[in-house]
């Protein structure tokens, strides 16, 4: 069976088709990151418009790119939630449209659903149980993932997320939007241990984090660089590499925590700041040490795409339903309610 998967939770459209026995066929995905750097962070009602001018062109060119007409689709899959109420009101409007007039079924999935089980597109995937670190500019959690459908929440972050505090620890550098990115470059030509920042709750029991802190000390030091007139370029990477050696450290600390405390040998990560090159060397590194795996999804599909969509819907095609009624979105959503 063919899905169409379409996402449309925040900045990015995304659209793919997911065949059950070829695994995905086509995908594509249009960012709205120039659009909304400008105003240094995304404008929800822009957003929303730019999904209504980006998403029925990009489901006319996966169609085309799979070969197929849009007749040929079995199912369609949609972001139902979380994510801004505009924007998720334009994908799950059109899903619900192309499922009546093709009287196709449909199914909401959820987002960090979608992120947990995007892994799976790779080569090799794991395979159930394992420890999944969903971690993202809006969320970063914990889940031990048993099956499909099947996740306990273990610990999150008690404010901001660590793509969060990426990115205004990058505007505090003076970096563009977005920053996470921009930061973890400059960070490259950081000198390790130049300066040294706190690593909250790394030593607290259980399996939540915090990065707020984390982002108010990097404040402090800037100002007081600054004050001392020794705020140059070097002294910006260096900030940078102390800041995201903080982050990695915490993170590669639980991530340990939630493989002990499970009995897993299997971490998948997922979220964009998964993509972040030295948190990849550090797992790998602990994680092997310990006779485990890491796994990720591709690059391409470490942000918000519509290919984890679609393979959500893929794997919980038995929760579609046929379209034709009225239908809604969840802004906020638990993962655990899914």
């Amino acid at each position: 069976m063919r899905v169409l998967g379409i996402e449309t939770s925040c900045d990015e459209t995304g659209v793919a088709i997911y065949d059950t026995r070829q695994g995905l066929v086509a995908h594509a995905l249009h960012s709205q990151v120039e659009m909304h750097a400008r105003f240094g962070g995304v404008v929800p009602e822009l957003a929303s418009r730019d999904h209504v001018r980006r998403l029925v062109p990009l489901v006319e060119s996966v169609a085309a790119s799979a070969g197929m007409a849009l007749r040929g689709i079995d199912a369609i899959a949609y972001t139902r939630g979380p994510g801004l109420a505009g924007a998720l009101l334009v994908g799950a409007g059109l899903a619900h449209a192309l499922g009546y007039a093709l009287d196709r079924p449909v199914i909401g999935i959820h987002h960090l659903e979608g992120h947990l089980l995007s892994p799976l597109l790779a080569t090799p995937a794991p395979t159930f149980p394992f420890v999944a670190l969903l971690v993202s500019g809006g969320h970063s959690q914990f889940h031990d993932v048993r099956g499909v459908g099947d996740y306990r929440l273990l610990g999150e972050t008690q404010d901001d997320a660590a793509g969060e505090a990426f990115d205004k620890t990058a505007t505090l550098l003076g970096l563009p939007y977005p920053g996470g990115p921009a930061l973890a470059k400059l960070a490259e030509r950081g000198r390790a241990g130049i300066y040294v920042l706190p690593r909250p709750m790394i030593d607290a029991p259980g399996l939540d984090m915090s990065f707020s802190g984390l982002k108010t000390a990097v404040r402090t030091l800037v100002h007081k660089l600054a004050r001392e007139g020794r705020f140059d370029d070097v002294a910006r990477a260096d900030v940078a590499r102390a800041f995201e050696d903080a982050i990695v450290d915490v993170l590669a600390a639980k991530s340990l925590a939630a493989l002990a405390g499970t009995g897993r040998s299997t971490l998948v990560v997922a979220g964009g700041v998964g993509a972040n090159r030295r948190l990849r060397e550090r797992l790998a590194g602990v994680v092997g040490a310990r006779g485990g795996r890491v796994h990720y999804p591709d690059a391409a599909f470490c942000t918000d795409n519509g290919a984890m969509i679609a393979l959500a819907g893929a794997l919980k095609l038995g929760e579609a339903t046929n379209a034709g009624g009225a239908f809604d979105v969840r802004p906020r959503w638990p993962l655990g309610a899914a």
